[in-house]
Formats: C-alpha cells, sequence, structure tokens
C-alpha cells in the first residue's frame, strides 16, 4: 500500500529521480524531493503538477553532514514524518581506475556509500515511529557484476548491496523494511556519453527511467527484498556469484572496446595472466 505513504527520495531533481517521483505520487504518495541544486528541484516539482501539499523540495547534498541534519529535522516533520526513504542520489564515473583523481574517487564514495548509510542511520528514528516504513536503496548491477571501467562505482554499489542485505537481516522484526533495487544501464545524463556509445556498440539494452520506477513500485507493493532487473543482466548477476570465471572470460572479449570508450584511447597490449587453480 503507497496511497497516503510520505516519501522523501534523494536525487530528485532529473532522470529515474523524476520518474520515481511521478510513480509514488500516481500511486498516491507524498513526495519529499532532494538534491544538490534547489532550482532544479523546482523545477522538478513543477513538470511533476502534482497537487499543492503532494510535493515538496528540500536541497541538500547527501553526503555534508550538517546538510544531512537539516534534512533529517524537516523530514521529520514533514506531514507527521516521511515513512519511506528512497536514496536514489548517486554519481558514476566511467573510467580506468589509474585515469582517475583521488578527489573524484573519495567525491564518489561519499555520494554512492556514506551518505546512503548515514541517511539510514539518521532517519531510522523517524522510521521506526511509523506502524510499517521502508527503505530502498536503488544500486546497480554493477554492484552484482564488477565491471571494467567502473572499478570505482562497482565497489560503491557492492558495498551499498552489502549494506542494504545486512540493514535488512538487523532490522528484522521490526517496522521498517529494507530493500535494493538494482537497475542495468538506463537512460539519464548522469551517464557519460562514452558509456552510451560503449553499450550501443556491444548491443547493451538500455531502460528508461520510466521502466525503474515502476519496478520500485512493484518491490514496495510486493514487499520484494532485492532485485535486479533486465534480461541477460539478471542471469550474469546470478552467474558472476556462482561461476565468476564464465563472467571473467566474456569480460575479457570485451575489454578492448571498453577500454577504448573508457580512455578515449587505442587499446594497449594486455599481458596473458596465468589461470589459477582455485575453484571459481
Amino acid at each position: 500500500m503507497i496511497a497516503g505513504r510520505r516519501a522523501l527520495l534523494t536525487g530528485g531533481s532529473g532522470g529515474i529521480g523524476t520518474a520515481i517521483a511521478a510513480e509514488l505520487l500516481t500511486a498516491g504518495a507524498s513526495v519529499l524531493l532532494v538534491g544538490r541544486d534547489a532550482a532544479a528541484l523546482q523545477a522538478a516539482a513543477a513538470r511533476l503538477g502534482a497537487p499543492a501539499g503532494r510535493v515538496a523540495t528540500f536541497a541538500a547534498d547527501v553526503a555534508d553532514e550538517a546538510a544531512r541534519a537539516r534534512l533529517v529535522t524537516f523530514a521529520a516533520g514533514w506531514q507527521g514524518g516521511v515513512d519511506v526513504l528512497v536514496n536514489n542520489a548517486g554519481l558514476a564515473d566511467f573510467a580506468w581506475l589509474e585515469e582517475q583523481t583521488a578527489a573524484r574517487i573519495d567525491r564518489l564514495l561519499e555520494v554512492n556509500v556514506h551518505g546512503p548509510i548515514q541517511l539510514c542511520r539518521a532517519l531510522l528514528p523517524v522510521l521506526s515511529h511509523h506502524v510499517a516504513a521502508d527503505i530502498v536503496n536503488v544500486g546497480s548491477v554493477f554492484g552484482s557484476i564488477g565491471y571494467p571501467g567502473q572499478a570505482v562505482y562497482s565497489a560503491s554499489k557492492f558495498a551499498l548491496r552489502g549494506f542494504s542485505e545486512a540493514l535488512r537481516r538487523e532490522l528484522a522484526g521490526s517496522s521498517v523494511r529494507v530493500h535494493y533495487l538494482a537497475p542495468r544501464a538506463t537512460r539519464t545524463a548522469m551517464n557519460a556519453g562514452a558509456m552510451d556509445r560503449l553499450n550501443a556498440e556491444l548491443g547493451v539494452a538500455m531502460d528508461e527511467p520510466a521502466v525503474v520506477a515502476a519496478a520500485l513500485r512493484r518491490m514496495l507493493e510486493r514487499n520484494t527484498p532485492f532485485a535486479v532487473l533486465g534480461w541477460p543482466e539478471k542471469l550474469f548477476a546470478r552467474l558472476n556469484a556462482v561461476l565468476p570465471r564464465l563472467v571473467d572470460g566474456a569480460l575479457r572479449r570485451q575489454l578492448p572496446v571498453i577500454r577504448r570508450h573508457a580512455t578515449g584511447t587505442p587499446p594497449r597490449d594486455l599481458p596473458r595472466r596465468p589461470v589459477e587453480e582455485s575453484s571459481p
């Protein structure tokens, strides 16, 4: 049951965030849009066209401790307190690790990992006050499959997936349910042009944000704890968990193409690595 719920949605100024907001509003919820850019949030709220009082905005950087504290205070009093938290804000950086700066790596981890974890911790007293509450952490299929050119991003989403699983088990029997949603490639402005071009060359399907939003709504309605979107992405995620060597081989064959798009340079010869004797 989503009607009448009050959802705090980070990353709410565009892309997947706006689509999620529209889906939740259609289902009867009220939505508090959160993002760093106040003007972009106001524009997103206007595009949603919801009745007065159903949408509010709050400008905050989820990676900033003081901003999170102000947000939590506001969320605790907004319409009696939020009872749904959707951690959707995130950064991506499609690049070879050696070409990423320390600052970019730190910023990505702050937004993708530290922000959601700290927001969950700070909002748990508010959520636990309700008879039923939900946390949805929006991850990625790269949180189940480590992908070349996405080493830091994959690390952040693996961390978010593990955190979601552990927190769900920690809160078992309480009024707070925890969910992890892993979209595949999605058409948003967050994706670098290079990633879009790679997906096109490899024939990788890309979803519209509305597909992710509809999946999130189903997850809440059915109390689904975990979902990976898309096929064959679901299959590869399962294979990677039990037979990672198969996925290693498939990605190694694609590596020159991936490297060309990630670095903008022709691939260099890669040394062959000896096969280890351990099991997958």
